[in-house]
Formats: C-alpha cells, structure tokens, sequence
C-alpha cells in the first residue's frame, strides 16, 4: 500500500493573544517560510469573523517549527458585538 498523504514542510501555529488564544495550528510553508501575516477564520457569535495575526519569536521543538503568532486588530472584525444606537 502506498501513502498518498503529501510530505511537504509545515509549521504549527501558536495563537497567543486575541479571540483564539491558547490554540493552534498547523500551516504549510510557502516557498520554505513561515507566512509573515495570516488569516484565521472563527464563529464570533453565530457569524464568521476574520482575526489577522502576526508572526512573532519562532523555535524548533521535538523536531517541528513552532511559530507564535499575535493579534493584530487593526484589521481584524470586532471581537465584541457592535451595538446599535437608537
């Protein structure tokens, strides 16, 4: 049996700070680095939000890359609901 599963170069995602805080994730690195900025997409209330983060310290770990990656919110969608004035 052969394994079909792609061996191409990632790195794992360490949230620090903002609405995904204490998560990760795992990314593919483009043209051998890590992406300077990226995109995560999350449910913020029932509508999906999109939270910019940006890279920070990097570290090899067991062998992995490991990237934090913090909140920018300059550009992201609020964290907070938006209320309405009357």
């Amino acid at each position: 049996m052969t394994d079909t599963t792609p061996n191409e170069p990632e790195y794992i995602v360490e949230y620090v700070d903002g609405p995904l805080a204490g998560t990760d994730d795992r990314r593919i690195l483009v043209d051998g680095e890590i992406e300077p900025r990226i995109a995560a997409f999350a449910a913020v209330q029932g509508l999906e939000s999109t939270f910019w983060y940006l890279a920070g310290e990097r570290r090899e770990l067991d062998g992995e890359t490991r990237v934090e990656y913090h909140f920018d919110p300059s550009d992201s969608d609020p964290v907070a609901p938006v209320r309405e004035t009357e």
